[in-house]
């Protein structure tokens, strides 16, 4: 079941990169790949699988304002971009595993970096796997697909004074009487500035959609792995509604979407043209370096 080279790429990486722009846009959940020997250990038919991806998120990024976008072919349920390399469960495996493993709530949920349940909370897998395949998944896919986000991040901050990742999801929507549209997850004011926030938060409501911030969405791994507002990174998880550009029983675009892509490529220019005046500001001290306390 381990992942091959001769398989289909783990991402696909668009757009002007090498650090022509100051902003790197990921997808790490919006994968469509099902490996066939993974398909073969499943219990679950495919139909049900493809309910834990954010769905056709990748296809709301195409040729975005010409920054860079890296999203995901493979899977979420086969391998979560999203989490730490030791979230792994060992009781999802045939033997000790041969690497770290550190189980936290994720975890214990079923939703680790390889994730024992799929949506509604039903078991993937029919049976256990074998203990090799965990640090197959994680070679192959998982630290590539982070050193790639480093690497970029860091030739945008070289070329550009700081960088900023937009790592964008979506989300069933939320309960409550008028639920968010967007979420903006910064980890509570950890992984991004406030400013480039409160940009991203005025553009979204002069949109005409529901804003909130950190809830019910914080931001996962890789918001707080991969932004360090002292160093010059920072990170911005967004989650959209899916309702808004998605049918959610046929996995199809609805005409919403032309109306997202249309929000998200203005944001991008806005960050980009925005850009000089934000590095030109107090890159030490209040303001850009206070969000890495």
């Amino acid at each position: 079941m381990a992942f091959r080279s001769s398989s289909m790429p783990p991402w696909r990486l668009t757009g002007e990169t090498g650090g022509r722009w100051p902003v790197l846009i990921t997808s790490p959940h919006s994968g469509r790949h099902y490996p066939p020997a993974f398909l073969a250990m499943a219990r679950l038919p495919l139909a049900q699988l493809r309910r834990a991806e954010d769905g056709l998120v990748d296809a709301l990024l195409d040729g975005i304002a010409g920054v860079p976008v890296l999203a995901a072919t493979h899977a979420r349920s086969w391998l979560d971009l999203n989490r730490a390399a030791d979230e792994l469960d060992p009781g999802l495996f045939d033997a000790p595993l041969p690497l770290p493993a550190t189980p936290g709530p994720r975890v214990a949920a079923g939703l680790g970096v390889i994730p024992r349940l799929a949506s509604m909370g039903q078991e993937i897998y029919a049976r256990r796997l074998p203990a090799a395949e965990a640090a197959a998944r994680l070679a192959a896919v998982h630290a590539p697909w982070h050193a790639l986000i480093a690497a970029e991040l860091g030739q945008a901050r070289q070329g550009h004074g700081a960088a900023l990742l937009i790592d964008m999801h979506s989300m069933p929507p939320p309960q409550g009487p008028r639920p968010p549209q967007i979420v903006l997850g910064d980890c509570h004011g950890q992984s991004a500035d406030g400013r480039i926030v409160a940009m991203m938060e005025a553009h979204f409501r002069s949109a005409g959609w529901r804003v909130a911030r950190n809830h019910p969405y914080a931001g996962g791994y890789t918001t707080h792995h991969h932004g360090r507002p002292g160093s010059g990174v920072h990170a911005v998880q967004i989650e959209i509604c899916r309702s808004l550009y998605l049918d959610q029983q046929r996995l199809t675009l609805t005409a919403g979407a032309a109306r997202v892509r249309s929000a998200l490529t203005a944001l991008v220019k806005q960050l980009v043209a925005a850009w000089p005046d934000l590095v030109a500001g107090p890159l030490i001290g209040s303001g850009w370096a206070q969000a890495a306390e």
